[in-house]
């Protein structure tokens, strides 16, 4: 998708890439994800000056509900929307057949009465990943016959474990290839010592592994697969790190700008790790095990962040989680200043 203008001398060539869909984590609309790449062209029409920017698009969908044709929807929405290629029409179908379910299911819950022993948790919390990795891997696509040469770029350097482990995920994404993954422990198994060993020395790394074991974590059926690796024990221990590290952080940071740079990539690995956790509660005793490990306590911790998304998780969680006596007892104690609140609170209106 280019465009130049015409009899400019100078102009400026733009092209569209990387377009991906997903759904919006709690309204019933769609997110269109792409990179515009921005180049100034010389009067030869040769490159000067490049630019990328990540961008997204919200398509919202008013009138989906029990009774929509999801495949005349689909087809609509593919036909208005030119960021989406016609060969995305199948993909963005099955998404609508998921929030036109996941409308149904929330509107079951609210009609029956809610107490500790039946209420059920949040389900199908997704998350727009929107983390910018290391490496430039341009338009290198995933092939699910490619995994084993993806699972040896895991043994190699940081660069290429973040190679690595970005192009499993791309795999993952897509739900008709977790049949498959699941089935080689070889590259689940790296992925998670790869986590466990390395996390504190790539940001990315870490955030895009995470990543991974939560596209397993958006179905019950793959949950155990998530525990029996202890990738929720990891992430919770990745958190209560970050949360200290934090202040020192800003301490020590000469370059404001790369402090900024840092939170903003902390804010993702912090967003992806509760998404799969908030995943993972929706079993009672994970959910103990969480609240033993002051998970209350970080939640109202990062009441104080600034970050729309995450606060979105935020409070996701600390709804969840208020049904219990306990866990409100926590929240009273821990709870951040007045003016923390009313920036969650404004976030979230």
């Amino acid at each position: 998708m280019d465009s130049s203008p015409a009899g400019d001398r100078r102009s400026v060539k733009r092209r569209v890439k990387g377009c991906t869909v997903d759904v919006h984590p709690m309204e019933r609309a769609l997110v269109v994800q792409y990179e515009v790449e921005a180049t100034i062209l010389s009067e030869q029409g040769d490159p000067m000056i490049g630019e990328r920017k990540e961008c997204r698009k919200i398509i919202r969908l008013k009138s989906l509900d029990a009774d929509t044709d999801t495949a005349s929807l689909a087809q609509k929405v593919v036909e208005e929307c030119r960021l989406l290629h016609p060969s995305k029409l199948l993909e963005v179908e099955q998404l609508l057949f998921y929030l036109q379910n996941r409308k149904q299911s929330n509107e079951n819950q609210e009609k029956k009465r809610v107490s500790p022993q039946d209420f059920a948790p949040y389900a199908g919390v997704e998350v727009v990943w929107f983390c910018r990795v290391a490496v430039q891997l341009g338009d290198e696509e995933a092939n699910i016959n490619s995994i084993d040469e993806y699972v040896e770029l895991l043994y190699e350097d940081v660069q290429e474990k973040i190679r690595g482990a970005t192009l499993l995920f791309r795999l993952a994404r897509n739900p008709d290839n977790l049949e498959e993954l699941i089935q080689n422990e070889t590259a689940l198994g790296a992925l998670a010592r790869v986590l466990r060993e390395d996390w504190k020395r790539s940001v990315d790394l870490a955030t895009t592994i995470i990543h991974v074991f939560f596209c397993f974590s958006s179905f019950s059926l793959f949950r155990d697969l998530v525990t029996h690796f202890k990738i929720g024990a990891l992430c919770m221990n990745i958190m209560e790190h970050e949360l200290k590290s934090q202040n020192l952080r800003k301490e020590h940071e000469k370059s404001w700008r790369k402090y900024q740079s840092l939170r903003t990539k902390q804010e993702q690995l912090l967003r992806v790790s509760l998404c799969l956790l908030l995943n993972l509660a929706e079993d009672s005793r994970t959910e103990q095990k969480m609240r033993n490990k002051h998970i209350v306590h970080m939640l109202v911790k990062m009441l104080e962040r600034e970050d729309e998304e995450l606060l979105l998780v935020v409070v996701s969680f600390l709804k969840k989680l208020s049904i219990y006596l306990e866990n409100k007892d926590d929240m009273v104690r821990d709870r951040p200043t007045t003016s923390c609140l009313n920036s969650a609170a404004v976030n979230q209106s």
